[in-house]
């Protein structure tokens, strides 16, 4: 619980916290102090920015803004003070893309299949760049809480959905409204490079299509829009389509494209669509950006990569006798083989930032796909792969405050700037420190840090498993049954999109992770799938991967019949 110090009169005070304890402290506990709206941080570690530290200094915050940092600030009369001996403060991070606060629409189940799949109707395949995710946000959202108790204080959000699901907002981490939350409308045309199975466009290839053909019609359109407006006797009325109106703007350079790129061949085709329409682009989410860090940098797209790395491999018990290293079989050697290439694989995603900083690209941080519980965690691989703390700092504050054009208000901890800051017990990527407080706008947020779940020390995966994933085609629905025969497991899986059971491949549970493959029969054509869940007791949760592509959540719980 904070402890507020006011700058009052002793029996002005003590008549006050007589009268009104449950005001000044019950509101305390998750926001907003009752008294005023101006704080100070006093006898702080301040990191105002980068490479910039005031030791035992104060911040002054009136009515949502910075008005004074410095070691001598003097604190108002009526300031609510938060005494900081201990803490450290930083400008509030910022998140370049992410479904933060923002509802996902409920799947129709039972849909009507179009009677012409090759031109169905717009909604049913993702092409919705009209709609504003201003209508989706929810203030409430416990997504909102999580990314803020991490230290974010800003994200730039979408809706969800394929293809064009609609325009992006950046948005605060807080407030009472939807109209509260929002600090720029309308902040960039959100896409990514996916159809839907079944309905035309379905491929990347038809995907590029379809973009092109939307840009040129709407260029068309927006020139004989202005055409009629010049001279409304000489021809038609033109049509009003929203769809294509979403891209005036964007054919103007007054509205950015932000992509989903996360592989190198999906950034690829998205920088072809630029070069031969022409527009501005932002890049989000990039997962393997390194092997194109040239043409990444020579394209001018702004660039946040994504905060969802690999998980590790675990390390072997290394205790071996001599006799048992000059026994080692062909399997022993080739999984060691096996072992080497992933840690190696890994260690390019996690030194991906690092690269990028080298070849000077400026970046800022995604947390689209990277799970909340991870993302601490991550940022300090990131700078154990060789991004130092200073560069680290930069890509959460002062490089996505640029990118997105938002520096003059954000980013750094100096006068005037909207208040927002985090507040730690220690330095933020020491690995016990904890995030104790954070401002967003002005508003003060304690936050409630759980205790980390340890898996139990015997899991059981063996039984029944009834699951949903959300896929992009719909909630899919069934089951997964693990057998367990000598140390070793098998399995089937079953779902509702094709009514078919199959056996599962490499079946393995390593502590309280379970893990297969699968090979999903689409009408003849075949999809290996790779899956990855945590067993906590009775339920499950995680991803499955469709051919390398996109990873889709997954959860579940255990059949009470077949434990």
């Amino acid at each position: 619980m904070i402890r507020f110090f006011y700058r009052r009169k002793p029996l002005r005070m003590a008549m006050l916290f007589f009268f009104l304890p449950g005001i000044i402290f019950a509101q305390t506990e998750k926001s907003v102090a009752p008294v005023g709206r101006t704080y100070a941080i006093s006898n702080a570690t301040i990191i105002q920015a980068p490479g910039r530290k005031i030791e035992k200094g104060t911040v002054i915050v009136k009515d949502g803004l910075i008005t004074a940092v410095s070691a001598g600030a003097t604190i108002p009369p009526d300031a609510v003070v938060i005494k900081g001996d201990s803490l450290f403060v930083y400008a509030g991070f910022i998140d370049g893309l992410s479904h933060t606060g923002v509802t996902k629409p409920k799947e129709e189940k039972d849909k009507e299949k179009p009677k012409d799949p090759g031109n169905p109707p717009a909604d049913r395949v993702g092409l919705t760049p009209q709609n504003d995710v201003r209508d989706f946000l929810n203030p409430n959202d416990k997504s909102v809480e999580e990314l803020r108790n991490l230290g974010f204080t800003v994200s730039q959000v979408v809706p969800y959905g394929n293809f064009l699901p609609g325009r992006a907002a950046i948005v605060l981490l807080g407030g009472n409204s939807p109209d509260d939350m929002v600090l720029v409308s309308d902040a960039a045309l959100y896409s990514e490079l996916r159809g839907t199975m079944g309905l035309y466009p379905n491929t990347v290839m038809a995907v590029m299509a379809k973009w092109r053909e939307l840009y040129r019609n709407a260029s068309l359109s927006k020139s004989y829009q202005s055409l009629y407006a010049s001279n409304k006797s000489a021809s038609a009325r033109p049509a009003n389509d929203r769809v294509l109106e979403a891209f005036y703007p964007v054919i103007d350079q007054k509205l950015p494209v932000l992509f989903k790129s996360e592989q190198v061949m999906e950034t690829q085709r998205i920088f072809t669509l630029k070069n031969d329409l022409n527009f501005q682009l932002i890049i989000a989410n990039v997962k393997e950006g390194w092997p194109i860090l040239n043409k990444i940098k020579s394209s001018g797209a702004k660039t946040f990569l994504s905060l969802d790395l690999p998980d590790e491999v675990k390390k072997e018990n290394t205790k071996t006798d001599q006799s048992k290293k000059e026994t080692k079989t062909a399997f022993d050697l080739e999984r060691e083989a096996l072992e080497k290439r992933q840690k190696e694989s890994i260690g390019l995603y996690t030194s991906q930032a690092k690269e990028f900083n080298k070849a000077g690209i400026v970046f800022g941080f995604s947390a689209l796909s990277a799970k909340t519980k991870d993302i601490s965690a991550n940022l300090r691989r990131i700078i154990a792969a060789g991004l130092t703390e200073d560069e680290t700092l930069a890509a959460l504050t002062t490089n996505p405050a640029k990118l997105l054009g938002l520096d003059d208000r954000l980013g750094t901890i100096d006068n005037g700037k909207i208040a927002n800051l985090v507040l730690t017990d220690k330095p933020y990527f020491n690995e016990k420190a904890k995030v104790k407080y954070v401002f967003v706008d002005g508003t003060l947020y304690e936050t409630e840090t759980k205790a980390e779940k340890k898996p139990d020390a015997k899991v059981v995966g063996q039984g029944t498993w009834n699951y949903s994933a959300e896929t992009p085609d719909g909630t899919v629905t069934g089951k997964i049954i693990i057998k367990e025969e000598k140390g070793s497991y098998s399995g089937t899986i079953s779902n509702s999109m094709n009514n078919k059971t199959t056996e599962l491949k490499n079946v393995s549970i390593d502590k309280n992770k379970l893990t297969f493959s699968f090979v999903y029969d689409d009408n003849g054509s075949s999809l290996n799938v790779d899956a990855s869940l945590t067993i906590d007791k009775n339920s499950i949760e995680g991803t499955m991967t469709p051919g390398g592509t996109e990873s889709f959540p997954v959860k579940g719980t255990r059949d009470p019949k077949s434990k």
